[in-house]
């Protein structure tokens, strides 16, 4: 019924509407069940057009309209008819949603009387809303409340039904971007629409949308958004983490790869202790059903797992008797899981670990991204990328083909180690911001320059600082 005020013989309608307004159910907007009438311009139209003015005094059970169309939000009730209203009005307004294309619908009939067939009455839809309100349904005025709510929801959200974007979120000090670019590189290989985060950006779908410094939780709510989207890769950054905190609840899987020193007193993290605390809060993000995928090399790190209130996934790039490996085979004894390398005369094997179980998964040297195995940085990035999508539940061919498959080329990891041919001279191209990365890149150049066939000369590496704060000096 639209806004209305009911004389009874001495008040005015200014009166009247002060005590229909003083209603508690009765609110500014959508805050409460009712909302309050509002006299405007459009209200005192309606009032001449019969004859009243604000002053005027209705006689008793006289209904004077403030409204001319039946509206919540301007001030209307609402009577249900839902058990009253005739089957086939029913049906017609369920062909109508069916005819537009929606699941959910209101839809606004304009008829004499809801009780009897339009088709003999005469009437019309005058609406079809894709977002109808739901409160005249659920608190209506006069008649009994119908929780519509619950069959929507079971509906979109049938029991049973996975109703949660899987979150696998990555941080550290080095290798995020990699580590993320590899974990999404596997999903998209199982026909997942991956959304990732990372400091270049975010891409949906193997698609850039913005290319800005996106390790924040704005950006990983704009992917949790995006109807596309059925698995979200987080690169998380401390800044974020302190600024504005994840931007989601919980992720089901937590990477850690590694707490080195980095950007000191930014932020008030002076220490790498402190810096550790920031990171570990994406394991205690961690579900009782979710995983942590945990570095055993580096001792803050490994002081996380005390924080998990899921299971921890261990990786290692120790070799078997050292104190890593010690606490991976005690882990693994209880019926955990991690990855290591074993290494043997024909390489390093990538060996996944489940209980006493041991599976071969893939020789690093064989992995484009490990440059012959050379690059030891992306060897530990595929190990906590593959213990990440193995702690996901992605099978292990699927696992293999997206680690056969990733090269740190300039179209899937660009900026990151991308190898370019100039003039007959081989350029490695890297992005390092830190000490323990520059020594890694220097790592990484000494091991090529042994290769057979490559003499000393043709090692130089030119190097700038790189920072996302604007190259502020170390």
């Amino acid at each position: 019924m639209p806004a209305s005020v009911t004389g009874d013989g001495t008040s005015t309608v200014e009166q009247l509407v002060d005590l229909t307004n003083a209603d508690p159910r009765r609110g500014v907007g959508h805050e409460k069940v009712l909302t309050r009438i509002k006299v405007d311009a459009a209200a005192l139209e309606v009032l001449e057009g019969r004859g009243h003015s604000l002053q005027s005094v209705p006689g008793e059970g006289e209904m004077v309209k403030l409204a001319l169309t039946g509206n919540m939000s301007t001030g209307g009730i609402s009577i249900d008819r839902t058990l009253e209203a005739h089957p086939e009005n029913v049906e017609i307004a369920e062909e109508a949603a069916r005819m537009v294309g929606l699941d959910i619908a209101g839809i606004d009939f304009i008829c004499p009387d809801i009780t009897e067939p339009v088709r003999e009455t005469g009437g019309a839809i005058c609406e079809v809303n894709a977002a109808p309100g739901f409160r005249m349904h659920t608190h209506p005025t006069i008649g009994e409340p119908q929780f519509i709510a619950k069959p929507v929801v079971d509906m979109l959200f049938p029991p049973g039904a996975t109703s949660r974007i899987p979150i696998i979120a990555v941080t550290g000090t080095n290798g995020k971007t990699t580590t993320s670019r590899m974990i999404s590189h596997i999903f998209k290989g199982m026909g997942r629409k991956v959304g990732m985060t990372s400091t270049d950006g975010v891409v949906i779908d193997e698609r850039p949308v913005i290319r800005a410094d996106a390790s924040g939780p704005r950006s990983a709510r704009m992917v949790l958004q995006n109807p596309r989207v059925d698995t979200a890769v987080f690169e998380v950054a401390r800044g974020g983490i302190l600024r504005e905190g994840l931007g989601y609840e919980r992720n089901d899987v937590a990477v850690v790869l590694n707490v080195q020193p980095d950007h000191p007193g930014l932020r008030g993290i002076d220490t790498i202790e402190q810096l550790a605390d920031v990171k570990a809060v994406l394991v205690e993000a961690v579900p009782r059903d979710g995983h942590a995928v945990l570095n055993a090399d580096d001792p803050l790190v490994r002081e996380m797992r005390r924080k998990c209130s899921g299971r921890v996934v261990w990786f290692s790039m120790e070799e078997p008797g050292s104190e890593s490996r010690d606490l991976i085979d005690a882990h693994c004894r209880r019926g955990g899981k991690a990855l290591v390398l074993n290494p043997s005369e024909r390489g390093e094997m990538i060996v996944v670990k489940h209980g006493r179980r041991e599976m071969q998964l893939a020789w690093t040297h064989l992995l484009p991204a490990t440059f012959g195995g050379k690059a030891r940085m992306n060897v530990q990035n595929s190990l906590a990328a593959a213990a990440a999508a193995f702690a996901a539940g992605a099978p292990l061919h699927d696992i293999r083909q997206g680690l056969r498959t990733f090269s740190t080329n300039y179209y899937l990891s660009p900026g990151r180690l991308n190898e370019i041919e100039v003039n007959g001279v081989t350029v490695i191209v890297d992005y390092c911001h830190n000490a323990p990365g520059m020594k890694a890149l220097g790592d990484f150049v000494d091991r090529v320059g042994e290769s057979p066939g490559v003499g000393a000369r043709a090692r130089p590496a030119l190097a700038d600082r790189g920072d996302r704060d604007g190259g502020r000096p170390p």
